[in-house]
């Protein structure tokens, strides 16, 4: 199955420049991101802990250390969780990624109120090894000590990632890599930011929203035109809560398929002197939708 990433316009051209960030957990927008309440028991020594997480491995099943959800004691909370958070702030970035490929909520929230874009992932590429989905729960999740006491192996950060069922719409999935499999490139909101290397082979699609800019609009395609990613539009459709998508490439070069050019999306061809630039000034002259179409909300 493909994978998705909502973004906002400046990091697609990010991503179709061959960069993508991964986010410490700290940065993100859920408050609850991999803090499970974790019981230490009074007579604890905390000579005993040793920590190390893997970020490849998939979680355990049965579930290690769990406790039920109705477990209360005075040693149960989440303080020795934040620590380790704190800890795994500096050393893993976390990219996420959706199996939600036309989510009204993620369009709004992470694609800059339509403004962005869709990329669709190949599953299967090799970037995406360790790949792990995110595990919905009713109730935040305690855990004993014991699952992080010496001795034990690595604990899979997978395990970790577990979010209220308010986010299951998103039906998220996601890799993790160390800090020092990535390149630090400045600084956003108190964070340094990471990224790694992604080839435009690991991209099969780009949807862009209806309120994208033109300007930028013309600098996706320009990125992708010679390549094997398809290019569409997400046009808010005249029916229901839905999209009207508007194909303008196929997954072929441009020099071995022409763009479908329509009113709605004849803009992006509008400047250019040649065949299809004619082509598109008449959809946008002539066509008697192009004023109906055009008319973004």
């Amino acid at each position: 199955m493909p994978l998705y990433k909502y973004l906002t316009p400046e990091n697609t051209l990010r991503v179709l420049d061959g960069s993508v960030r991964f986010t410490q957990p700290g940065a993100f927008n859920d408050p609850f991101e991999m803090v499970p309440e974790l019981h230490i028991p009074e007579d604890f020594e905390p000579k005993d802990l040793s920590i190390s997480f893997d970020v490849l491995a998939p979680r355990r099943q049965p579930r290690v250390a769990d406790l039920a959800v109705d477990f209360e004691s005075d040693h149960c909370n989440d303080i020795n969780s934040r620590i380790i958070l704190g800890s795994l702030n500096k050393s893993i970035g976390i990219l996420c990624l959706s199996k939600n490929e036309s989510s009204l909520l993620m369009w709004a929230h992470y694609a800059d109120e339509y403004s962005g874009a869709v990329i669709e992932f190949d599953e299967e590429h090799e970037f995406f090894t360790g790949l792990f989905n995110i595990e919905y729960r009713e109730h935040r999740p305690k855990k004993d000590i014991s699952s992080y006491l010496s001795g034990e192996l690595p604990i899979p950060i997978a395990e970790l990632c577990v979010k209220p069922k308010d986010w299951e719409y998103e039906k998220e999935y996601r890799i993790v890599r160390n800090f020092s499999d990535c390149k630090p490139v400045g600084e956003h909101n108190g964070f340094p930011v990471y990224v790694m290397d992604i080839p435009l082979e690991a991209i099969k699609s780009v949807t862009l929203g209806e309120r994208m800019p033109v300007a930028i609009q013309r600098d996706i395609w320009n990125k992708i035109k010679n390549t094997n990613i398809s290019l569409n539009l997400a046009a808010i459709a005249n029916w229901g809560y839905e999209f009207r998508k508007e194909p303008i490439k196929y997954n072929l070069p441009v020099y071995d398929m022409n763009p479908l050019i329509s009113p709605r999306t004849a803009h992006i061809f509008s400047e250019l002197e040649n065949d299809f630039g004619e082509m598109a000034r008449w959809m946008i002259k002539k066509h008697k939708l192009s004023s109906v179409v055009n008319h973004t909300l």
